[in-house]
């Protein structure tokens, strides 16, 4: 029988996850039949309820699901537990595994494909939402010299340095926008949501250092503030969240298949120029 995956998510309209499954399952040779749900806004545990009655084998959660997702799993994972949230389901009778994938996507992007590793290096980390804490321990796997992590509500990056630091992998530490001034990174992410609104973090240009990679998560939106804020300061190694989302996606893949995808195909397809 062929078996059933979805991603889920509200809206879900503007999903790649059932072109790139169906890539990932076309290369691997695995039989499964991959759909887009639009879950109803409060009714996450129902629709997951439905879909798993009708067969239905692991899910991929997308905004504004991921904690719905958390909740709803019998045992989430560490990267899991640390993010508050999960991007991946896998049902199993009565137990529910939840994952989150998008922190391991995101480093092996950077360290795999872009080829920047990130060990001993200054690595500036915008936002402390929900995308910075789930990258914070692949982070902080990696040993780079510095983690520092730079929110609008200082407090919450306080916060996430010190889960960080409990960790006991390496130096991190929260800190306001303005501290920022007079510090140079070596790789620069911007994890918030100001691109999506078109606009840019209160990140000074001065923090990109000589040879900086600087990173946007946001995906398929070209040449964004920040991104172009980093050319102006001469940054020559610009990315975009593209291939963290085919990565995470083989996360995905594999934990569910026991077979992991090559990205490089899915990658060029989506990849929009950013100029």
């Amino acid at each position: 029988m062929t078996d059933r995956y979805a991603v889920i998510g509200n809206p879900i309209h503007q999903s790649k996850s059932p072109l790139i499954h169906g890539m990932y399952a076309q290369a691997t040779g695995q039989d499964i039949d991959y759909t887009a749900i639009e879950g109803p806004l409060g009714g996450f545990a129902g629709a997951v309820d439905a879909f798993r009655v009708a067969g239905g084998r692991g899910l991929n959660i997308t905004t504004p699901f991921k904690l719905d997702a958390f909740a709803y799993a019998t045992e989430c994972s560490e990267r899991a537990q640390l993010a508050g949230a999960a991007n991946a389901m896998k049902f199993d009778g009565e137990r529910v595994l939840a994952e989150n994938f998008d922190g391991v996507g995101l480093v092996r992007d950077v360290v795999h494909n872009l080829n920047t590793p990130l060990k001993g290096k200054r690595v500036l980390l915008l936002g402390a939402g929900g995308a910075a804490r789930g990258g914070l321990l692949p982070f902080l796997e990696q040993e780079p010299g510095e983690l520092v992590i730079a929110n609008r509500s200082v407090d919450k990056a306080h916060e996430l340095a010190r889960i960080g630091a409990a960790s006991g992998a390496g130096v991190v530490r929260g800190c306001a926008y303005q501290d920022l001034a007079g510090q140079t990174f070596d790789v620069v992410f911007n994890a918030t949501s100001a691109s999506l609104r078109a606009e840019l973090p209160p990140v000074p240009a001065s923090v990109f250092a000589p040879g900086c990679l600087a990173y946007e998560l946001a995906y398929g939106k070209g040449l964004t503030p920040f991104l172009r804020l980093a050319q102006n300061a001469g940054v020559r190694q610009l990315g975009d969240g593209v291939g963290m989302l085919a990565e995470q996606a083989a996360e995905a893949f594999e934990w569910w298949r026991g077979v992991r995808p090559d990205t490089r195909a899915v990658i060029e397809k989506l990849t929009v120029p950013l100029v």
